[in-house]
């Protein structure tokens, strides 16, 4: 075989193994979260409830920075980067998140989301989000909402930026669910 013959057959055989492992990982997800109901912290954050008749489809594990501005008084939000994982161990992964917000699948496919609600559980993190897809496409067609729960870190820096424009890029953790309606 020639090489890139090769190289084909192997991004292949890679790629069959990553969508086995997150098509495998969706059924638990399904299972332990069937009426769709996530243990979120109560009264604090019941607005992160998603409307009826939307169930969790899946879950995926993020790892990555938000990146913040200094604007000569003040840290302004620009943007997540981060990536996105089938596991907990950030092993596998499946995707991306960035600026939209937006989350992009390696199989092809992203959603584009809007900010519904939030919450803030842990006040040394950014808070939790119920966001409602504004628009999606391939694999991921069928999200109608995401909820980030779980943050750890994020948040913007608290001593001021040594000059206006400087970029901060804070790592943080998170957990996305996935719905979709009448999954």
């Amino acid at each position: 075989m020639r090489y890139m013959e090769i190289k084909r057959v192997i991004r292949l055989i890679v790629l069959l193994a990553v969508v086995g492992i997150a098509v495998a990982s969706i059924p638990a997800a399904r299972a332990a979260n069937y009426n769709h109901t996530l243990d979120l912290p109560s009264p604090l954050c019941d607005s992160l409830q998603v409307q009826p008749g939307n169930k969790v489809a899946f879950r995926v594990y993020a790892i990555g920075v938000q990146r913040y501005r200094w604007n000569g008084a003040s840290w302004d939000f620009v943007e997540p980067v981060a990536t996105l994982y089938a596991d907990s161990n950030y092993r596998v992964k499946v995707g991306t998140h960035y600026a939209g917000p937006t989350w992009e699948s390696i199989l092809g496919g992203k959603v584009v989301a809007t900010r519904e609600a939030s919450c803030s559980p842990d006040p040394a993190s950014i808070p939790w989000l119920l966001l409602r897809a504004t628009s999606a496409d391939g694999v991921l067609s069928p999200v109608t909402y995401i909820q980030r729960v779980n943050t750890k870190g994020g948040l913007a820096p608290t001593a001021p930026g040594a000059s206006t424009g400087v970029i901060a890029e804070i790592p943080y953790t998170t957990d996305y669910y996935f719905y979709g309606a009448g999954n």
